[in-house]
């Protein structure tokens, strides 16, 4: 046997450490590698394309990102890592049956416009926490899904959200890796029609990247994903079949040969914002084409304010603030001046198949000061009749909290399980492209946004039950139609298209909650605004 090898016998009596050749990660600098850690072949040999190598012993060991939950890394206690030591012995030693899952193959179609042979990394683009973030590289070889300093602060994240993490991730290198913190945010993979959405508990770090972030082994099971090198295309379960996720080659280049010269400025990477991959500067949110004035909706008091263009002067303007003055009860500023939609012209309905058996899901627990952001809310949606208390519901979800930019919650609800009990409503949105070209021409817009628009439209009554949640303490339901349902987006659609069927593609436009009042002559604005309202 030989030294390597006994070496890693002493190190390893268990056998955990794997013999493969990882490829190392383009953001990671290589450190002076020592003669034990890498062994040349004394001369090489001429083998023939079927003839077989000879055979030798191991060079030694070669890993890819070690640490983060994957790898039982949860605490500074040896203990966690003890146990899943004893979880892989166990594993070894048991038959278990696997669980049985649909069949997913990659044929010569799913090449596209990849040009081959290559050997470039899989990178895609896929949404994090309501961002599009490009530069993901796919790496099942990594045990943590890492999200980097860079890509976290132009998400405009707080760092009061980070859960301290007290372990380091471990290099190729062996070299070590201080994080920053984790955190828990979603994952939505594929196309708008066939979408996956899954929490994934993301390590931060602070080190110099030309990735925005990395995909590794648990947020590809949580996925269900199957991934081809070949077709730089990723594939993953979705309740309606199977959805995909195609790599950028061109992305992917760049990445590496921002990684080669060793050059991670910030205006290397893609930011995350945009959605071209053709563009690779760094974008900020889109801004107003002018500067935007703000005017009293109620005199003398300045905490009801709408914008006005600057643009717009003189008698026009006037003519417009008097105008708003005089629609001020249109506007709602809370929850009381919503009185909702009549249950005659729409409500939501679920059509849960009666076949699925329903779902409680587990209790979470929460931290003191994330309690009392879930109280609060909790207590608006009482105040405003949203919800109500409820005793032995069927379906139970759990509340999920996510950061909003300047530090602030988004209090949602977990409708994963009902979700996938629910069928798609395939009613059709407007498409954002013929939106944008039915505006060209026109000399002025208005803007409108939705007041807690889904809240608007009441529940299916027998079905309420089945949105009920969890807090810490007490159970409740919604009475209205709430956030996160599969299908409450098509439904506020269908509402927008009736109340405005008269208007739409004439003198107003809507998608979804965003609706826009467009005049050819900026002298029939008013007229057009007072239809809408």
């Amino acid at each position: 046997m030989s030294e390597p090898q006994k070496r890693d016998q002493k190190s390893d009596p268990m056998g955990i450490l794997e013999s493969v050749p990882d490829r190392a990660h383009d953001h990671v600098k290589p450190e002076k590698c020592d003669q034990e850690d890498v062994h040349r072949p004394v001369a090489p040999f001429d083998a023939g394309p079927f003839a077989k190598p000879p055979s030798r012993g191991s060079a030694g060991v070669t890993s890819t990102i070690i640490g983060g939950p994957a790898a039982g890394a949860s605490s500074s206690s040896s203990n966690k890592a003890k146990a899943f030591a004893r979880n892989i012995c166990i594993t070894e030693g048991t038959n278990k049956k696997a669980k049985s899952l649909p069949s997913i193959s990659f044929s010569d179609q799913d090449f596209g416009d990849i040009q081959t042979p290559h050997d470039d990394a899989l990178v895609v683009t896929m949404g994090i926490a309501n961002f599009d973030v490009k530069r993901i590289l796919v790496d099942n070889g990594s045990s943590a899904d890492i999200l980097f300093g860079a890509t976290y602060d132009l998400m405009d994240l707080s760092h009061n959200c980070l859960k301290p993490v007290e372990y380091p991730l471990q290099g190729f290198s062996g070299s070590q890796v201080k994080v920053s913190g984790s955190i828990d945010l979603p994952l939505t993979a594929g196309s708008e029609d066939l979408q996956s959405t899954v929490m994934i508990t993301f390590l931060v770090v602070d080190v110099p990247s030309s990735y925005n972030a990395i995909l590794g082994r648990i947020g590809l099971n949580a996925l269900h994903a199957i991934i081809s090198m070949p077709h730089l295309k990723m594939k993953f379960l979705v309740k309606d079949g199977i959805s995909e996720c195609k790599g950028n080659q061109l992305a992917s280049r760049k990445c590496c040969a921002t990684s080669l010269r060793g050059k991670f400025v910030h205006a290397e990477a893609l930011p995350i914002f945009v959605e071209d991959l053709r563009d690779d500067t760094t974008l900020g949110r889109a801004k107003s084409a002018e500067d935007l004035s703000l005017i009293d909706l109620v005199e003398g008091d300045s905490s009801w304010q709408l914008q006005i263009g600057s643009h717009l002067q003189g008698p026009q303007r006037l003519l417009m603030i008097d105008f708003l003055h005089d629609n001020a009860d249109v506007f709602a500023w809370c929850a009381a001046d919503m009185p909702g939609i009549a249950r005659s012209v729409i409500e939501h309905k679920l059509s849960v198949d009666p076949t699925r058996k329903p779902v409680r899901q587990k209790a979470q627990n929460f931290g003191v000061d994330r309690q009392g952001h879930i109280q609060d809310e909790v207590q608006k949606l009482l105040s405003a009749g949203f919800i109500q208390e409820i005793s032995y519901p069927e379906w139970l979800s759990n509340v999920v909290m996510v950061p909003k930019p300047g530090g602030k919650w988004r209090i949602c609800i977990d409708y994963t399980d009902l979700n996938k009990a629910c069928p798609k409503d395939t009613y059709p949105l407007p498409k954002i492209d013929q939106l944008i070209d039915a505006t060209a021409g026109y000399e002025i817009l208005s803007f409108m946004d939705a007041y807690s628009e889904y809240n608007q439209i009441k529940m299916y009554e027998l079905e309420v039950p089945k949105t009920s949640f969890l807090t810490n303490d007490i159970q409740f339901c919604y009475l209205v139609m709430p956030f996160g349902l599969k299908n409450a987006g098509a439904t506020y659609q269908r509402l927008v298209n009736r109340i405005f069927k008269k208007l739409t593609r004439n003198t107003m436009e809507a998608y979804v909650d965003d609706m826009l009042v467009k005049s050819i002559h900026s002298a029939d604005h008013l007229n057009d605004l007072d239809a809408s309202f």
